[in-house]
């Protein structure tokens, strides 16, 4: 056996996470290698895959997208948007004596200027539209520019569903460090064409094939699963991947804060100031790629992987994918992690432009709120996996399912209390809500990696890739039929949290003769079988 620096189980899995034992050759330390590899590569592919979600109004600017560059407000003065706008730092409306309503109750003009005003008035009193008040992109919900937004944050996260499904078969041919270090190459080339996006539908396709690299996730969780120990595979699994969803939150603050901010500040044109912040994430993918190729293994024991680590006999093909599916358990855990990632993806689609709009907040402001939710991941993530250790050690598999179930409701609780929140409201009642969210959100994931690794563990690969790709489709689910389609500012996030909390009432579906379930321990011969072991 090779002289580890971590403690080893038979297997040569870590039985710890030592987090800054970093020390040793390749040969001495694979799993902490692996551990921030996982890491880090998949912090970048997230600070990479949402950078231009923060700078979606500065996008459409460029693009000419925004409702006042299609529809000049002095030629089209009755457009919705328009009448619906009103200044929250001043108060002032565009219609500036209120609004005249059809029988539906919907706005089709401003009131005309009453009396004296239209005749003793001012210039300003006598102007029955304000068009000097509009943001200098409108791009509230219901406008195309919104929908324009709307539909490539949905591109971003459904091609990734695709490339994760892969990763089931691509994992077990190419091994961890291969798949890895080519999706990050694949992805730097197409965040650095983010530079040259000039209409909707190049917009679209860039962000399409970007998101790709939002499949360095099953790579992240397959890798630490490889590594670690059954006793602490669910914190090492949630860290890793926590750590790396916080370049969701991250991504709003520097892309906005570090590097637009201080080049507008630096006397650089807006349209030319976006451009050149996104080369600096390709820059950081195409790094850490040739690192993962240098100093990382597979497996503790071996530089490249092998199917029978797993104790799997037959080549992958595209048939364990149908065996796996057969599992309805399977099912409900693809789709609860739809529920919870699916959910993160979405809000980082979502928020920074839903605070610039809705709350009318100046950017900076938008990008460090909307990275509260992500920044979360710090430790949220890694919480609901030691949670999930802890209750697997004193009440057995029933703990994590236990865990999965308490993580997923008040997730939904708190998402519908961030759906009541509007901008009448302190701009700090939506932080804090969304700081209650966001740790429930996280801690669902993290619960959700801590049942994956024992679903089926021979098709570890494949549950890994499919229960990831569902985190994806929760997110397309959400951005086609809540957030795109319901033009009200707060109802997409109510609807959506009903979503979560349909699927959260579907855990007591988890049982295994094995390992039991929610409500029932293993089946007799198990557990004796369990306790003469442990005797």
């Amino acid at each position: 056996m090779p002289d580890f620096k971590l403690k080893t189980d038979e297997n040569s899995k870590a039985t710890e996470l030592p987090l800054i034992r970093i020390c040793g050759t390749v040969e001495q330390n694979p799993h902490m290698r692996a551990f921030w590899g996982a890491t880090v590569s998949f912090f970048l592919a997230f600070l990479g895959w949402f950078a231009l979600a923060p700078l979606g109004l500065e996008v459409a600017t460029s693009m000419g997208t925004c409702e006042n560059q299609i529809y000049p407000p002095v030629e089209h003065p009755t457009r919705l948007a328009y009448l619906k706008f009103k200044s929250l730092k001043t108060g002032e409306a565009y219609c500036q004596y209120g609004i005249i309503k059809n029988s539906d109750d919907d706005p089709i003009d401003c009131a005309e200027v009453p009396y004296p005003q239209n005749t003793t008035g001012t210039a300003e009193e006598k102007k029955k539209y304000r068009p000097s008040i509009l943001s200098s992109c409108v791009c509230t919900a219901g406008t195309n520019c919104n929908h324009i937004i709307a539909n490539a944050g949905v591109a971003a996260v459904g091609s990734t569903i695709f490339v994760r499904i892969a990763l089931g078969n691509l994992l077990e041919r190419f091994g961890p460090v291969n798949v890895q270090a080519g999706l990050l190459s694949f992805g730097a080339f197409w965040v650095a064409m983010a530079a040259c996006i000039s209409a909707p539908w190049n917009y679209t396709v860039i962000r399409f094939f970007i998101g790709c690299v939002g499949a360095t996730f099953v790579t992240n969780q397959f890798w630490c699963s490889l590594m670690f120990s059954p006793n602490i595979v669910g914190t090492a699994n949630a860290t890793a991947a926590g750590w790396g969803n916080l370049g969701g939150g991250v991504t709003q603050i520097f892309m906005i804060s570090v590097l637009f901010n201080p080049m507008i500040d630096s006397g650089i044109d807006p349209n030319t100031a976006w451009r050149m912040a996104m080369i600096v994430p390709a820059v950081l993918f195409v790094l850490c790629a040739v690192t993962l190729k240098l100093l990382c293994w597979d497996t503790p024991m071996a530089k490249r992987f092998d199917v029978a680590v797993m104790g799997k006999t037959k080549k992958p093909s595209l048939w364990d994918y149908v065996e796996v599916l057969k599992d309805i358990r399977v099912v409900v855990m693809i789709m609860q992690y739809s529920a919870c990632f699916g959910t993160e993806l979405a809000m980082n689609n979502q928020l920074a432009t839903h605070f610039r709009t809705y709350f009318q907040m100046d950017a900076g402001d938008a990008s460090a709120l909307a990275g509260a939710f992500g920044l979360m991941n710090l430790f949220a993530r890694s919480l609901g996996g030691i949670a999930s250790d802890i209750l697997f050690k004193y009440f057995g598999f029933r703990g994590r399912i236990w865990a999965q179930f308490l993580a997923l409701f008040f997730e939904a609780i708190f998402l519908f209390c961030f759906g009541l929140v509007d901008n009448t409201q302190p701009w700090y009642v939506a932080l804090a809500v969304l700081i209650f969210f966001s740790l429930f959100v996280q801690m669902a994931e993290g619960t959700s990696y801590g049942i994956v690794p024992f679903m089926k563990k021979q098709q570890l690969a494949v549950v890994s890739a499919l229960v990831g790709a569902g985190g994806n489709l929760g997110a397309v689910i959400a951005g086609f039929a809540f957030y795109k389609p319901i033009s009200d500012p707060l109802l997409p996030f109510q609807v959506h949290a009903a979503y979560v909390l349909f699927w959260t009432l579907l855990t007591p579906c988890y049982y295994w003769k094995e390992h039991g379930g929610m409500f029932h321990g293993p089946a007799v011969e198990f557990a004796t079988e369990k306790a003469e072991n442990t005797a």
